[in-house]
């Protein structure tokens, strides 16, 4: 009898009762609540939320059910309207009058109720993530306040509010409408009513009422300083140009003279060296602990740049929101570029001070935390400074040092023509190593704090970080040792693993640590005659890479691409990837540009007008300007893409055609990588070679060309003996007519 009660329960719940499509949008906006909350409490897409609420498709059980329980609920929160009887048809998630706002006492009301909650703090979200706050229905909110903030100069931006510190999360995007109101868009939803009328209104207001910030990485790090993201409405609202003039972009700020810049000083807030520009950071001093600082960030003055936020700075301000607050969540709160916001995550995940035992009057002081890189910076060994640094101030000018008086470590840029048998084959596949810097970044041991060392007739110690002088011209690659054993293979097919341009070197050089490592992994002795040493040393890098492999991981799995995926299922869900959700794309490209920008940053030239070869640049001042440490990411990234490349053919005898920096290209009879990988019944590959997946150090499929469009590159590049490097374009197949000197 029971089996036929339940048969008829679930009769009656296949024809539940629902709204319209239009009143079940208006009561999930009445109570703040996103799509993708919805989307998980019901367990099902996003996407088919959204169709529900459009008409376009209706709920089937046993979802309709507690779709139409949970509709009933809101509607008892929210009747409808009884002006017009019906429900108000919204026009879109940004429509204001949709959208609860937490504005004056309301915000307070909120911040009490949030106190009552667990004070964990919740894992990184996952795209709109459920908040843990609700901003109050317009129908129970306070009249808005048209009071100004109080100046309080001495408020620190970490002052605990109710509800717990940095409640609303580390940003808010604002824009105004054409009543000159101004809205903050925050991550999970959240909207605030902003009632500063200017910009040092608005910083006050910032450090004071709004509860932004991130809690510290690092137990001995500190607070990130909450980020404000202006969109051009919001600059004309606090008198600041939409875009830049051209003599401003060139400058990269506002001039000195600039009113929204005195107003900054009349109310005693300080810039930063860098100005009021693209991403600018506004502060008073601190006092001891607590700090007074707010970001801006102002995307329609190029903050965010297209090579790392794609189409981010064109988005609306609640998606832009939603964009920024994974990445803060996941990897930082931006502090600038993402070049920039990858060299302060290691400062942040690895910070050189820490606080001292207590002193006989019990109290403490700062002291170097073992580790680190220090607070002071430090002058390179010569052979690793770059042109134009001061401890080469003595060479002559224009004078061009070459391999034996410069450390050249950097990424594969190595074409060969095409042989017979492979232009018999049909296509070029491309492979693509994924977040190659930051797998090479893990594990490596650098040189900490103390300065390099001269050493002359050394014993080579592949556990020592250094650069040494040394003469690998002997190492052939037609015979190597391949996983411990003497093996013949076709050198001249391979790149050697010791130059970027992937010749074989023709006397002594300067090489990083690991690049000397690898020639005697390959069985051939080394005899350095000199070498710069840093006998303190760690995997400096090693929290830096974890953090960024998790916020790459992580996305990639939110798009439907998750690890341990076999081989044709990984391929399939590779396949437009970014469309299922572009915004989460735009946060993938930017933690690939995060690795590579942060590592990069290591060795930052000089720039701006006025800098002439001999003089310190401002760059030179960071402990973290490091070229050694750079090498040494770049020097295990090239060597761990040649020893893939060289167990692959020990084994199966294919050689690569061309490789760029973490992409190598294939001749093969078919168009897919499973047609270069020998994969086996039990899904292994090769041992120590290309293995398909979305992990660090796994690759991806790049893009497949016929052999025919490779011969037809070769012929139209090729000239005076050079070899065109097909890796460059396999991926599109476009070659533009810059390439072609045209």
């Amino acid at each position: 009898m029971s089996e036929l009660f339940d048969a008829v329960d679930a009769l009656v719940a296949s024809r539940s009762p629902l709204p319209p499509p239009a009143e079940r949008r208006r009561l999930r906006q009445a109570h703040a609540l996103t799509l993708e909350e919805v989307a998980a409490a019901l367990g099902v897409r996003r996407a088919t939320i959204g169709g529900w609420e459009s008409g376009k498709a209706e709920p089937r059980p046993p979802e309709r059910e507690a779709y139409a329980r949970l509709l009933k609920q809101l509607a008892t929160l929210y009747p409808a309207p009884q002006s017009t009887g019906a429900p108000q048809e919204d026009t879109g998630p940004a429509a204001p009058a949709a959208q609860a706002r937490l504005t004056g006492g309301a915000a307070e009301a909120a911040a009490t109720a949030e106190a009552e909650e667990p004070s964990a703090a919740p894992p990184a979200p996952v795209p709109h993530a459920a908040a843990t706050r609700r901003p109050v229905p317009r129908a129970e909110r306070a009249p808005q306040s048209s009071r100004r903030p109080t100046a309080r100069k001495d408020a620190p931006a970490d002052t605990p509010a109710p509800g717990g510190v940095y409640a609303h999360g580390p940003l808010l995007v604002l824009d105004a409408d054409t009543e000159r109101q101004v809205t903050g868009y925050g991550v999970g939803g959240l909207i605030l009513d902003v009632p500063a009328k200017s910009l040092p209104a608005l910083v006050e207001w910032t450090l004071t009422e709004a509860r932004l910030g991130s809690e510290k990485l690092h137990g001995s790090g500190k607070d990130g300083d909450p980020l404000l993201v202006l969109t051009a409405a919001a600059c004309a609202r606090y008198g600041l140009p939409a875009v830049l003039s051209e003599a401003e972009q060139l400058a990269g700020r506002l001039p000195e003279g600039h009113k929204v810049i005195k107003q900054l000083e009349r109310a005693d807030w300080q810039l930063t060296k860098r100005g009021l520009g693209p991403w600018a950071r506004i502060y008073r001093p601190a006092h001891g602990s607590r700090r007074q600082c707010v970001q801006l960030c102002i995307p329609s003055w190029r903050a965010l740049d297209d090579r790392a936020w794609g189409h981010a700075a064109r988005l609306e301000p609640a998606e832009l929101a939603r964009v920024l607050g994974v990445y803060a969540a996941r990897v930082m709160t931006p502090v600038g570029s993402t070049a920039v916001t990858g060299l302060q995550l290691m400062t942040a995940l690895n910070p050189p001070t820490r606080a001292s035992e207590p002193d006989q009057n019990g109290k403490r002081h700062r002291e170097h935390r073992p580790g680190s890189l220090g607070t002071q910076p430090m002058d390179p060994a010569p052979c690793e400074a770059t042109d134009g640094h001061p401890v080469l101030a003595h060479l002559p000018r224009f004078h061009v040092r070459g391999p034996d008086e410069r450390l050249f470590e950097e990424a594969y840029d190595w074409a060969r023509d095409l042989t017979d048998a492979e232009c018999m084959q049909g296509h070029l596949v491309g492979l693509d190593v994924n977040l190659a810097f930051g797998a090479a970044a893990n594990g490596a041991v650098v040189g900490l704090a103390s300065p390099p060392v001269h050493v002359t007739e050394p014993v080579f110690d592949p556990a020592v970080p250094g650069s040494w002088l040394v003469d690998l011209s002997h190492v052939d690659l037609s015979r190597v040792k391949v996983a411990k054993q003497w093996r013949r293979l076709e050198g001249h097919l391979l790149p050697s693993p010791f130059t970027p341009t992937g010749k074989r070197p023709e006397g002594p050089a300067w090489y990083a640590t690991p690049t000397v490592a690898y020639a005697v992994e390959l069985g051939y002795d080394v005899a350095p005659l000199e070498a710069w040493v840093r006998r303190e040393s760690g995997r400096f890098l090693d929290g830096w890479y974890k953090r960024l492999r998790d916020a790459y991981v992580a996305t990639m799995a939110d798009l439907g691409v998750t690890e341990k995926l076999p081989p044709h299922q990984f391929l399939q869900a590779m396949d437009g990837y970014k469309a299922r959700d572009p915004e989460l794309g735009i946060v993938v490209d930017a933690v690939k540009m995060t690795v590579k920008g942060g590592i990069g940053k290591l060795q930052e030239k000089a720039r701006g007008g006025g800098w002439k070869p001999g003089q310190a640049w401002p760059a030179l001042a960071r402990p973290t300007w490091r070229p050694d440490i750079r090498a040494t990411v770049i020097s295990r990234a090239r060597i761990n893409m040649h020893r893939k490349m060289l167990n692959l053919a020990a084994a199966t005898g294919r050689y690569p055609v061309a490789v760029l920096s973490d992409c190598a290209v294939y001749a093969a009879d078919g168009p897919s990588p499973l047609d270069v990988l020998p994969y086996g019944a039990d899904g292994k590959t090769v041992p120590g070679s290309f293995r398909l997946g979305i992990s660090p150090g796994m690759v991806k499929h790049e893009g497949t060309q016929s052999v025919l469009w490779g011969a037809d590159v070769l012929e139209q590049l090729g000239a005076d003996g050079h070899v065109a490097n097909l890796a460059r374009y396999i991926k599109t197949g476009e070659v533009t007519a810059k390439d072609t000197g045209e």
